[in-house]
């Protein structure tokens, strides 16, 4: 028998577009929760055609859109916003990642729905938060992880701060939006009241930033960018190899330290006193790095790795996608999937965290534009298909899909 889902039961209504709200959604949905996503008629959400496609649309959507259901509802016409506030009322959890008092705009704001949907958990994303100086400006993710100190810390010394080439602030703020929600569905049962969620991009990347802000107070120590490795642990760094290959070794633990410089054909430095606490390899960082980078680059990296292995000194490859594909673990623990696509299959990665009793699961891959406008306004709202004619006629919704 298999063992339902966590969120099963819940419903969620996904306004908004892109990526920081669409990826909560994401994430409720994998967990068992009927994700509702609400797209404009003329197109849907961008990211149906962004980066690569397959026909008329993106690989990245069939991903993303997994276990949603796409209805189509024009927020510009009063019958569309009418009908947001029908669904918003028979839903347990709002994603909205509009620019502050958009949805107020709509008459679709969180306190819009306190008497009607007292229970109603409102998550709300933008770039800078609610309320605030900022409040109001556009808050795209790069903008946030500049400011959040992300980027300081990024790249090496003298240099331009370095991108990671994804979004990663948006990814990062979903994250934030869906544990946010957890919390406040489970502080409903106590209460059986709902509140709202308030996510900025910048301060989810805020939240990364460790011990940057009490380094400085309490120390007067801006943490700057150190290129591959971390200020202040040594050694932990990226070498290259002598096929050309890069790996990491994390060998900044007191005996770790010593098992690796043993590894590299260097007791000398395994035994040295000066090296033997992490204060003291800060000190002779350049030394270590060195005799590391030379070690390394007189070696394949499979024969690293194979030593370092055998010495139990964390190490590992830099993969890139078609690597993580090919690596037996990383099959092993599931950690992709395969839908179909019009007939033919496509890998989508599973999303974690895995829970022994109670996984996640991907039922189906994102969709056609409005294919879930007969079930959810017929079925969920009662529109017959005369009212639904009606409002395709208007342009309210989308028309019939071509997809299934």
């Amino acid at each position: 028998m298999t063992a339902t889902p966590p969120l099963a039961g819940y419903r969620v209504i996904e306004l908004g577009q892109l990526l920081a709200g669409p990826f909560a959604g994401c994430l409720l949905g994998y967990f068992g929760a009927e994700v509702i996503k609400v797209e404009p008629p003329d197109g849907g959400d961008p990211i149906r055609r962004w980066r690569e496609m397959r026909g008329d649309t993106s690989l990245w959507w069939r991903s993303l859109a997994r276990n949603k259901k796409s209805v189509t509802l024009d927020l510009k016409t009063e019958r569309g916003v009418e009908l947001v506030r029908e669904l918003i009322e028979r839903a347990d959890v709002v994603i909205e990642n509009f620019r502050p008092g958009v949805v107020e705009q709509w008459g679709l704001g969180p306190e819009d729905f306190r008497a009607s949907n007292p229970r109603l958990v409102y998550a709300r994303i933008s770039g800078y938060g609610q309320d605030g100086p900022y409040a109001g400006k556009p808050g795209f993710a790069s903008v946030c992880e500049g400011m959040s100190g992300f980027r300081y810390v990024n790249g090496h010394p003298g240099e331009a701060p370095v991108r990671p080439n994804l979004s990663l602030g948006d990814t990062i703020s979903g994250i934030h939006a869906a544990l946010g929600i957890a919390l406040a569905l489970l502080e409903k049962e106590r209460s059986g009241e709902g509140q709202v969620v308030d996510v900025a991009l910048l301060e989810s990347m805020y939240n990364l930033m460790e011990a940057v802000v009490p380094e400085y107070d309490g120390a007067g120590v801006v943490r700057e960018p150190s290129g591959s490795t971390v200020t202040g642990i040594v050694p932990t760094n990226t070498y290259r190899c002598g096929d050309g290959k890069y790996i990491v070794i994390g060998g900044n633990g007191d005996s770790i330290f010593r098992r690796l410089m043993a590894a590299a054909e260097r007791p000398d430095m395994a035994e040295d006193p000066r090296l033997a606490t992490n204060p003291g390899r800060v000190a002779h960082e350049a030394e270590i790095d060195a005799t590391l980078a030379a070690w390394c680059a007189s070696h394949d990296a499979a024969t690293l790795l194979a030593k370092l292995d055998a010495a139990r000194v964390p190490a590992g490859p830099i993969y890139n996608v078609a690597d993580m594909l090919a690596d037996p673990h990383f099959n092993a623990r599931g950690l992709f999937e395969t839908v179909e696509i019009d007939g033919a299959p496509l890998k989508i990665p599973a999303i974690l965290p895995r829970l022994g009793r109670t996984p996640g699961a991907t039922r189906w891959p994102g969709g056609a534009l409005g294919a879930a406008n007969d079930e959810v306004l017929g079925g969920l709202l009662g529109l017959d298909s005369a009212a639904l004619a009606e409002l395709r006629a208007a342009g309210v919704i989308a028309p019939l899909p071509a997809e299934p």
